[in-house]
């Protein structure tokens, strides 16, 4: 067995002090700094953004309306950092029909008020982002559609996002929510191919693009949304890919679902599962002590 260098002994301490360090930080910052990295290789590589009045205008309404409302609910600005994220996720997400910029200010409202309005015991009960979305799908599905391929699945762009969202789901706590997704989506959706008898790697593939991307790494581990304890956040993981699943067979069934399912059927499985999930955590908690205010 060979002993380590005098270098490797070196590096050590402070490889463990900056991880340590990270542990201290909100997780809000680890996000914002992810969310960044992802808007950055985007633009750089694919000119994803598409404009700039775009990444403004959603910024804009993100901060402006989480500032509004929380000094109007709270009698003071709170921390701006979840308004950032959301908005960049929209600027991400969102692809309107003919460039219409009404999107990122109607979807950037409807993200930051749903956190105020749609809420039990202090706590909001859809990951903003995720809410907004799915309700601009809904409602303007001819109008409004989502992110879907268009990373190309490069395999140096999806390296580098994958690499740093690893690391900071590990660091804020939430990898096992991650991963339990990913191997979920993979299982699942494996048996769909071989019951319908098509290949398999074109229904795996989805997992490697831009749109999961986002989603495993800000939308399904989102700290103020997630339920508590390691062992729930599995399970509602797992309900989470089963719900997208089942939204996949009746779409291959032909049933008629709204626009919205077929588009983005992991987005509409967690609008529907994680906010149940999410109050009956508060209900199971109610009788202890009393859950602390989140506000993302």
């Amino acid at each position: 067995m060979t002993r380590p260098t005098q270098a490797t002994v070196a590096q050590q301490p402070a490889l463990l002090h900056w991880w340590n360090r990270g542990a201290q930080l909100d997780p809000r910052y680890l996000i914002a700094f992810l969310i960044t990295l992802v808007l950055v290789v985007a633009q750089l590589r694919y000119h994803m953004v598409g404009g700039y009045d775009r990444l403004a205008l959603a910024l804009l309404t993100c901060t402006a309306t989480e500032a509004l409302l929380s000094w109007f609910d709270r009698g003071r600005i709170v921390n701006l950092l979840s308004a950032y994220i959301s908005g960049i996720s929209l600027t991400l997400l969102i692809k309107p029909q003919g460039g219409a910029l009404w999107p990122f200010a109607l979807g950037g409202f409807l993200a930051i008020s749903s956190k105020y309005v749609l809420r039990y015991r202090d706590n909001h009960l859809w990951n903003p982002t995720n809410f907004a979305i799915s309700a601009l799908l809904l409602a303007a599905p001819d109008r409004v559609s989502v992110l879907s391929h268009q990373f190309g699945n490069d395999v140096a762009t999806n390296l580098v996002i994958w690499t740093f969202g690893l690391i900071i789901a590990a660091r804020v706590g939430v990898l096992h929510i991650t991963l339990t997704y990913v191997a979920s989506f993979l299982v699942l959706n494996g048996a769909r191919a071989l019951s319908l008898g098509q290949p398999l790697l074109p229904e795996i593939a989805p997992i490697t693009g831009p749109m999961y991307q986002l989603f495993v790494f800000f939308m399904i581990t989102d700290p103020r949304t997630i339920v508590r304890g390691q062992r729930q956040q599995i399970v509602v993981a797992i309900l989470i890919a089963l719900m997208e699943t089942l939204i996949r067979f009746a779409s291959d069934s032909g049933w008629p679902l709204p626009t919205a399912f077929n588009a983005a059927p992991a987005f509409l499985a967690l609008a529907m599962v994680g906010p149940v999930a999410k109050w009956l955590d508060l209900r199971r908690v109610a009788g202890g002590s009393p859950p602390f205010r989140r506000n993302r």
